[in-house]
């Protein structure tokens, strides 16, 4: 059984006066204790809504999320159902996630479950420690943080919980590159320490491959390639993928410019026909013009009619 497990997830969202937008058009995904799986596209395929559907900040408007076999409901104004604090989120933006009005150390012991005032404390302690933030640190707001920081005390708080699995919603896109790295390289060593699970979402294909397990490619709400990684990597058997991989920046002995995929993620309220994409393929045939699905053959899936 895996601890996060994604069937047929559907997003909409209602526009007055407009079409609906299918932000996330049926997918199917699936993270295990102590596995990073990827998820990569550009931006606008639906990645973030996925995320927050994941962790129960949102209900799909179909499919079905569970969590250790159970189902993930939505968050509502009460308190959160003990069994679902073992799923934790990490977001993009550390200022924004983080309360401004409350020192850290607050922010950390609001998740950290039972014990006396000294045992609550010396575990918030311990948090900070975990992820590089002195002791002194728990006196201290977000403000007076660095970007990193404030991303590495986000990371801290989503560990008081003791969690099993964590969703990483592009949580290095705000941050310097040196600060990129500390997070990254702090993220894996806890999944690898702590035997947790992670969903990490990024438009970085290098980065999601230097770190990942697997990887699921999307694109405009659905995945359309999904493989262990380096095999995704070294043989890339969708157009998409492969022009993801072909505009990643490479240093070799005969350096060349990145191909740029040409266009732009279409509206998500005015779907194309057929393989969704279609319009910016450059291999695209006349039987492209009707949807193909995500079949699965031996270790990889993949939906296009040329695989």
């Amino acid at each position: 059984m895996n601890t996060l497990e994604m069937t047929d997830v559907v997003v909409e969202y209602s526009v007055r006066g407009g079409q609906p937008v299918r932000a996330v058009a049926g997918v199917d995904l699936s993270v295990d204790k102590g596995q990073i799986v990827g998820l990569v596209g550009e931006s606008g395929c639906g990645k973030s809504s996925l995320a927050r559907v994941a962790v129960g900040l949102e209900a799909p408007t179909d499919g079905e999320v569970r969590f250790n076999g159970a189902p993930v409901t939505p968050l509502r104004w009460r308190i959160r159902d003990q069994s679902l604090l073992g799923l934790q989120m990490v977001f993009q933006d550390p200022y924004s996630s983080l309360n401004p009005r409350r020192t850290a150390g607050a922010q950390l012991l609001d998740g950290i479950r039972g014990g006396s005032s000294a045992a609550r404390q010396k575990r918030m302690i311990e948090l900070l420690d975990r992820v590089g933030i002195a002791a002194g640190g728990a006196d201290r707001y977000p403000h007076q943080f660095s970007g990193g920081q404030r991303q590495r005390l986000a990371i801290a708080r989503a560990l008081a919980t003791e969690p099993s699995l964590i969703v990483a919603d592009e949580p290095v896109t705000a941050l310097d590159a040196s600060s990129q790295a500390q997070v990254v390289n702090l993220l894996v060593r806890l999944v690898r320490e702590l035997g947790l699970g992670m969903l990490f979402i990024s438009h970085d294909l290098s980065l999601v491959r230097a770190i990942a397990d697997r990887t699921s490619v999307m694109y405009l709400g659905k995945i359309l390639e999904e493989s262990d990684t380096e095999q995704l990597w070294d043989a890339p058997q969708h157009p998409y993928t492969r022009a993801l991989i072909d505009a990643v920046p490479k240093i070799s002995e005969h350096p060349s410019i990145p191909t740029e995929l040409p266009g732009d993620v279409p509206d998500p309220a005015h779907t194309p026909r057929g393989c969704r994409f279609r319009a910016r393929c450059s291999l695209a045939v006349d039987r492209c013009h009707e949807e193909p699905q995500l079949v699965r053959s031996e270790d990889r899936s993949v939906a296009c009619w040329l695989a």
